[in-house]
């Protein structure tokens, strides 16, 4: 694997997003490597971010509350970013079909705004735009990769693939230092708990603590789990490469699972919970997926990133830091 170790110390780096789940874990990181962290979030209700999830490193970053649509707070906050991660984003699914118009601007216009602020102020930055596995929508073949057709099932999919696009654009044309990781249903501490719009892993781990019962559609369809700290290895790893610029990488897991796999492994680990297994909700199946699961091959082979943690692992750090600190979650 490329060493990144010494990439980072005193250097300037910027987080869109950064008291979000992956912008805070990520900046957990990067503190440890000596940077310079300048941590950029709107703080919307019910986006995940959260200023507890900076909380023991609070004097060792900066931070700005602003969005990134703001062209004017932008402007100045990326000059002198010896590296921006963009992160900045709004994630769920049912959200973006009952308000598409606000997942536009989040999703695509925030993009722009960003990338046209870097080209006019700071063009020797290096951007890693975490984007998703969505934008593949529904999958002819697995495992997915990068090149398998975008056919996004949802407005989420389709405002997430013009964003990624116009980071990979502005590469091109522009000249801006950009590459793309779609990411694969991550989990970990310092995840949104308080509803259910994000994904199904932070709830149903919600629900299991709280000795609840869990509802699983299907439950057969297959997914790849990543615990945060492998996302934000592949994210710095990505960063540090020379190799980068102009390229998309999946993220993935050697040990796809099943959602009732997941869900049993799940409250084996936190001891509580159930689970019974339920038709799709006619409303739900016009946008599921299906089994999907991503083939990482091609980062591990140009970068040497592979995932380390296991899911019962990673669930038991997770289950952990939320028995800790739930009352700053739920």
């Amino acid at each position: 694997m490329l060493s990144y170790k010494n990439s980072f110390k005193d250097k300037n780096v910027l987080i869109t997003g950064g008291l979000g789940f992956l912008g805070s874990n990520l900046a957990h990181n990067l503190v440890e490597l000596k940077a310079n962290v300048l941590i950029v979030d709107s703080l919307l209700p019910d986006y995940g971010g959260n200023v507890f999830n900076i909380q023991d490193i609070k004097d060792k970053v900066r931070v700005n509350i602003a969005d990134i649509r703001s062209e004017h707070s932008i402007q100045e906050l990326v000059k002198n970013q010896d590296y921006i991660f963009n992160l900045a984003g709004q994630i769920s699914h049912i959200d973006s079909i009952n308000d598409p118009v606000t997942d536009l601007e989040i999703n695509c216009k925030a993009q722009l705004t960003l990338l046209e602020a870097c080209r006019k102020n700071n063009k020797d930055t290096k951007i890693v735009l975490a984007s998703t596995r969505q934008v593949y929508g529904k999958t002819e073949s697995l495992p997915i990769t990068e090149d398998h057709i975008l056919r996004p099932t949802d407005v989420n999919g389709i405002n997430k693939m013009a964003g990624e696009w116009y980071h990979i654009l502005y590469n091109n044309v522009y000249g801006i230092k950009a590459c793309s990781l779609r990411m694969t249903n991550t989990y970990g501490p310092r995840q949104l708990m308080k509803h259910n719009r994000q994904g199904f892993i932070p709830w149903f781990i919600r629900l299991a603590l709280e000795n609840k019962e869990i509802q699983v559609f299907g439950g057969q369809q297959l997914r790849d789990i990543n615990y945060v700290d492998d996302a934000c290895h592949a994210l710095l790893l990505a960063a540090a490469s020379p190799e980068t610029p102009g390229k998309i990488y999946n993220l993935g897991h050697y040990d796809p699972v099943s959602l009732l796999e997941f869900v049993q492994i799940l409250i084996d680990v936190a001891d509580q919970g159930s689970y019974k297994v339920v038709p799709f909700p006619e409303e739900k199946k016009k946008i599921d997926i299906g089994s999907a699961y991503c083939s990482y091959s091609k980062i591990k082979k140009e970068l040497g990133w592979e995932p380390k943690v296991e899911l019962r692992d990673g669930l038991k750090r997770t289950v952990e830091y939320y028995n800790k600190y739930k009352q700053y979650y739920w």
